[in-house]
């Protein structure tokens, strides 16, 4: 994919011009709405601060201090729309108005430079055309996504296509099942299942140099997620098993153990090591956040050396991703998998105005901001401990023996994908706002457009 060699069509270029005008007109509305209502917004923002303030010190404290703080949040939130509702009628239709027009400059935008779902997935998939595997193999883990592969009938689908489905029982090996399939003579294994089955799998195919097919069967899937998979379609990513194109992508590894995704320490890791945090995900967040960030809680036992080469001891949160995420905060998807960098995220927060300081600036868009957190890309990281260390690696709760060495395996791994997958993650298909409106604005002018 790439920048398109002939003008847009009359109907991209209509529909660019759709979306110039309905920005427009949408923009305009929205100042004319909100024009008067200036003073209410400045009304708000302390509302908000006090909503934000409010809910952290809810979520970090037990008893009567959390319904204390869970009140006092739900009043400011109350506050807020108090406070929009004392508008006039007029300026309210025109502020929705607005917001409307731009949701539909949005969509038309979205066409006119081949971004929508439907043309993305007609484009051909970047990557080395394969020939159907000759002996395909896909282990499935029934528990996976709440028994997602069961429920769309995923082991009748692969007896239709010659896939050779291995269903995981209570008790088995998933890296010997995948070592099994292989030994018997399987050219290319699947995993249906979470991020942490296709890390195991991913390391026994990378070993082996077989090629995987990924199928989106647990809760999250990131690694689909980024591939360009649909994670709401695991039939048609059987495909990949028939002819297909391949990629080589890269493997993280921490203390030998492969991770497709990242590894959480402090915070996350303290949650998902909860027994019941499998089934009760929000209920076991909320009941652990007092106790790891609440007052008198002491800081994780984590260190490590910080970009500027500062030592740091303490921390609340230390994310290492296999390949970096995307600068969009609201789109948590990596661009690409074959940069050869790992991505470290650190926050260490010192009290409860720490967090709101760090919130806002989450909620502004730049992390950054708040003095607290750090991001880069290095191509190895250590973390140190005096104990074993909680981390949730790819999803998965275990206990590592310190140091942790972080360290990236530049394209270990072949990935096949169908013909039809869209093939981008969302932080690689996102245009910033200001390069999407000049090439909206091109292509409604005739010149070329952007098709990716």
């Amino acid at each position: 994919m790439g920048d398109t060699k002939s003008p847009p069509d009359g109907r991209r270029r209509a529909a660019a011009g759709g979306a110039v005008v309905s920005s427009a007109i949408g923009i305009a509305a929205l100042l004319i709405g909100l024009g008067p209502e200036f003073i209410r917004l400045l009304a708000s923002a302390p509302l908000l601060a006090l909503a934000v303030f409010a809910l952290w010190y809810a979520l970090t404290r037990t008893g009567w201090r959390r319904s204390a703080g869970a009140a006092l949040g739900v009043a400011a939130l109350i506050g807020i729309v108090i406070v929009a509702a004392l508008g006039d009628r007029t300026s309210f239709v025109l502020a929705v108005a607005g917001v409307a027009l731009l949701v539909v400059a949005a969509a038309l935008g979205r066409w006119a430079l081949g971004r929508d779902v439907r043309t993305l997935k007609a484009e051909p998939t970047a990557g080395a055309p394969v020939p159907p595997a000759l002996r395909p193999v896909l282990l499935i883990n029934p528990r996976s996504g709440g028994g997602k592969a069961e429920r769309v009938g995923l082991v009748g689908a692969c007896i239709q296509r010659d896939i050779e489905p291995v269903v995981l029982s209570p008790g088995d090996e998933l890296r010997e099942l995948a070592l099994g399939a292989i030994e018997r003579g399987a050219d290319v294994i699947g995993m249906a299942g979470g991020d942490g089955s296709q890390a195991i799998v991913a390391s026994v195919a990378a070993a082996r140099d077989v090629g995987m097919v990924v199928v989106p069967a647990g809760t999250r899937n990131h690694l689909a997620l980024d591939l360009g998979l649909d994670r709401n379609d695991l039939i048609g990513a059987l495909e990949a098993f028939g002819a297909a194109v391949e990629r080589r992508i890269d493997l993280g590894e921490v203390n030998g153990r492969v991770f497709v995704n990242n590894v959480s320490l402090g915070l996350y890791a303290s949650i998902v090591r909860s027994p019941e945090y499998r089934d009760a995900k929000i209920d076991t967040t909320l009941a652990t956040l007092p106790s790891v960030l609440g007052p008198g809680s002491a800081p994780f036992d984590l260190s490590f050396v910080g970009p500027d080469g500062t030592r740091h001891d303490g921390a609340d949160v230390v994310q290492v991703s296999n390949n970096p995420y995307g600068r969009t905060p609201l789109i948590a998807s990596r661009p690409r998998l074959d940069t050869d960098r790992l991505g470290v995220i650190t926050l260490e927060i010192d009290d409860d105005r720490g967090a709101a300081r760090f919130l806002s600036a989450l909620a502004e868009g730049h992390p950054e901001r708040y003095t607290g957190y750090a991001a880069w890309t290095p191509a190895t990281f250590e973390v140190y401990s005096s104990t074993a260390v909680d981390v949730g690696l790819d999803g998965e709760s275990l206990a590592i023996e310190p140091p942790l060495s972080f360290s990236i395996h530049h394209e270990a791994l072949r990935v096949r994908l169908p013909l039809h997958a869209i093939g981008e993650s969302p932080a690689r298909n996102a245009m910033m706002p200001r390069s999407a409106a000049r090439a909206v604005w091109d292509v409604a002018r005739g010149k070329h457009g952007v098709s990716e």
